[in-house]
């Protein structure tokens, strides 16, 4: 599957990345490239492959979140620590616009 130029543009702009002309050109080769190969791969016969989602036979423990109690002043302490402020709330930089 080809991808233009286009179909490269719309893509960095989704990830919010900014390439330059030549990286537009290397993306638009290698993730045709990359397509390709999962068109090729779609084309095996799976239908006697048993589904699996983890094949190491770990699982993943999760401890469960405890609610720790604050003293006063280890509370106020921190929030003083904290480098912006408005009253008690901490400020933080913007995730989202």
């Amino acid at each position: 599957m080809a991808l233009n130029r286009e179909d490269i543009v719309h893509i960095a702009k989704l990830a919010r990345l900014a390439l330059s002309e030549d990286e537009i050109a290397r993306y638009q080769t290698e993730l045709s490239k990359i397509l390709d190969y999962i068109g090729e791969l779609q084309k095996v016969d799976t239908t006697e492959v048993e589904a699996t989602a983890q094949v190491t036979g770990l699982t993943n423990r999760v401890a469960n979140d405890v609610v720790v109690p604050v003293d006063d002043d280890t509370r106020q302490r921190l929030v003083d620590a904290f480098p912006e402020r408005e009253g008690d709330y901490l400020k933080v930089k913007t995730v989202f616009e």
